[in-house]
């Protein structure tokens, strides 16, 4: 198989810009190569040239094109130290603040959600948050992807064992019910998350629509921004920073931190996990 290039990345790309509407031009040219590279062993074509021609003559592989290229590696409580921070710490904190201000809605957005696991991650610790401490809130969790296959996954709720395996039992015996080896969320959970389509490199929208103004508390954007360029990067914190409202939080991956240009916007909460506190 020959070598791309970055010319031939870039014509790719063009082309499915121009076609579908998506921008994968700042994702990493490694990472592009590798996933280009197995459309072209299964569509047998032999050059860039001639997949960049069986894209044009082809239009339903677009659609492959854009599921490959997306990542969707995720799985329940991914990272239980930074869910265990949440729960005992940050929830507890914005609790308080949001009761003095007679306030009681919770807005959190999750980009990038793949297929939900994390989103309802999050709807499970504020469930079992608001039981525990006897609180009624209204919550409001918005999480979206460009890969609509995994909206669609997203939307049913329905795991195999491997995306599970993190849970407490007893979340599993509560919030969980088991079909033919598989895990499927009750309707409790999934109706506390809303799944939409959105493109986080959107220039018409620094939030998703659904959410018509952001304002958000919190925002989980882990293992998003590893995949693009500086320059895509400092677009998509420029939208984090004014998607959250007032000291609202935003919570990264772990190979992850706030480019230079917004070091000092943010403060980081602790040592072991990637959360950030907006600085307004």
């Amino acid at each position: 198989m020959e070598e791309i290039t970055s010319y031939e990345i870039t014509k790719i790309l063009d082309l499915l810009k121009s076609k579908r509407g998506f921008d994968f031009t700042g994702n990493k040219h490694s990472m592009l190569e590798r996933r280009i590279q197995k459309r072209l062993f299964t569509t047998q074509t032999k050059t860039y040239n001639d997949y960049y021609l069986f894209l044009i003559d082809h239009p339903e592989e677009f659609d492959k094109l854009i599921d490959v290229l997306t990542i969707n590696v995720s799985y329940f409580f991914r990272n239980p130290i930074m869910f265990d921070y949440l729960s005992s710490k940050i929830l507890p904190n914005l609790i308080f603040e949001k009761l003095k201000k007679k306030d009681n809605s919770i807005r959190i957005w999750s980009p990038g959600c793949s297929t939900g696991e994390e989103a309802y991650s999050v709807a499970i610790e504020l469930k079992e948050y608001f039981e525990k401490e006897s609180l009624s809130f209204n919550v409001d969790i918005f999480a979206t992807d460009i890969d609509k296959k995994a909206l669609k996954t997203a939307v049913y709720g329905q795991y195999n064992y491997d995306k599970i395996k993190n849970i407490k039992f007893d979340f599993i015996n509560k919030y969980f019910k088991v079909r033919d080896n598989s895990y499927i969320l009750k309707s409790e959970i999934r109706q506390m998350v809303q799944f939409s389509f959105f493109d986080i490199l959107d220039e018409r929208h620094f939030v998703p629509p659904e959410s018509i103004f952001g304002d958000f508390d919190i925002v989980f954007c882990r293992n998003v921004l590893i995949y693009f360029n500086h320059n895509h990067q400092e677009i998509i914190f420029n939208k984090l920073y004014k998607s959250l409202n007032s000291n609202g939080y935003l919570i990264l991956g772990e190979a992850e931190a706030p480019i230079e240009k917004f070091a000092k916007k943010f403060k980081k909460e602790n040592e072991c996990c990637k959360i950030y506190r907006k600085i307004s």
